[in-house]
């Protein structure tokens, strides 16, 4: 049987969900990564202020979920971004894999190099692509006509949390990357990841280009909506219908399938979920007409999104 061609899209949490998911089905999917390049905030931030690198996290997580030989939680996310360096100067509050990417950026001349040294490093099983080269900011419109700039600021909000977001665009004008264009025009799927809705999902997919792409390929479009929000994060969507909703004014075609997890927390996961700053997004799929839904339970016991059995259920969906 021929693998199906798979573009996971979106941030540096929710598409290390999706990419090991897939990973686990490696015979089965071709597995490719679009990764949003607008983070402003932390280590990537300041990397971003004193040398104008390209920001390393999130393609980082993108590229470690990706390792075919190593354990992502146990070895290689605390090797390369968990650890955060302390009393050795101006490498404090770095880590490991974004000071390599930025070095190699710098020593090449070309950031993408360094992601694909990295790629062999951790013996990759796909690639992973910026969604631009081009240096942008995210700039959020609110529902009051306040104007807020860069991901940090909209991420983690200092507005009244009852105001919510509206549009959000980029600061400066930005291109697709070449080949994340070719990836999502090859693709059977392109799987929009859980994570932030705006700061990460819909930031991927703000360059010139996306909308033109989408419409030239063939592939399904697919949004794994995971069930929470931040209750700290941008001011968001909190139904499952609005996710869906808002995602689409951002493309110029409907979503095909969501996959939400419909999972009701148990005691201990609920204590998760409250230790973790997390929302519970509301189920409707009743209101949902033009897009199929999947109700699943992909829930770790111990709370959070659990990739294997979302693996299971790329299986019985994406084949």
């Amino acid at each position: 049987m021929k693998k199906k061609s798979v573009v996971v899209i979106g941030g540096g949490n929710g598409s290390s969900i999706t990419i090991r998911a897939l990973k686990d089905n490696k015979d089965v999917f071709d597995i490719s990564a679009i990764i949003s390049m607008t983070d402003s905030g932390g280590s990537s931030g300041r990397l971003r202020t004193e040398l104008d690198a390209l920001p390393p996290g999130d393609i980082l997580r993108a590229v470690l979920s990706m390792s075919e030989f190593y354990d992502y939680e146990n070895v290689l996310r605390p090797l390369f971004h968990r650890i955060r360096f302390e009393g050795v100067g101006k490498l404090d509050g770095h880590n490991l894999g974004n000071l390599f990417l930025t070095l190699s950026a710098e020593y090449s001349g070309d950031f993408i190099l360094g992601v694909r040294a990295l790629e062999q490093a951790v013996g990759a099983v796909g690639k992973v692509f910026p969604s631009t080269t081009d240096r942008a900011d995210l700039a959020a419109e609110l529902e009051n006509g306040e104007k807020i700039f860069t991901e940090a600021a909209i991420d983690r909000p200092k507005y009244d949390r009852s105001i919510k977001i509206k549009k959000l665009s980029l600061t400066a004008p930005a291109k697709i990357y070449p080949e994340a264009a070719k990836a999502i025009e090859e693709a059977d799927y392109v799987i929009f990841s859980a994570g932030s809705l705006y700061c990460s999902v819909i930031a991927t997919v703000l360059p010139e280009g996306f909308s033109e792409v989408f419409v030239n390929s063939k592939a399904k479009l697919v949004f794994v909506a995971g069930n929470k929000y931040e209750l700290d994060g941008e001011t968001g969507p909190t139904r499952m219908c609005d996710c869906l909703w808002t995602l689409e004014e951002y493309l110029p075609k409907k979503i095909d399938k969501m996959i939400f997890n419909a999972h009701e927390l148990t005691g201990k996961q609920k204590e998760y979920y409250a230790k973790k700053r997390w929302g519970v997004l509301d189920y409707n799929p009743e209101l949902v007409r033009k897009t199929t839904v999947v109700g699943e339970n992909f829930e770790r016991e111990t709370g959070g999104l659990d990739p294997e059995v979302l693996g299971k259920i790329f299986l019985r969906e994406l084949v």
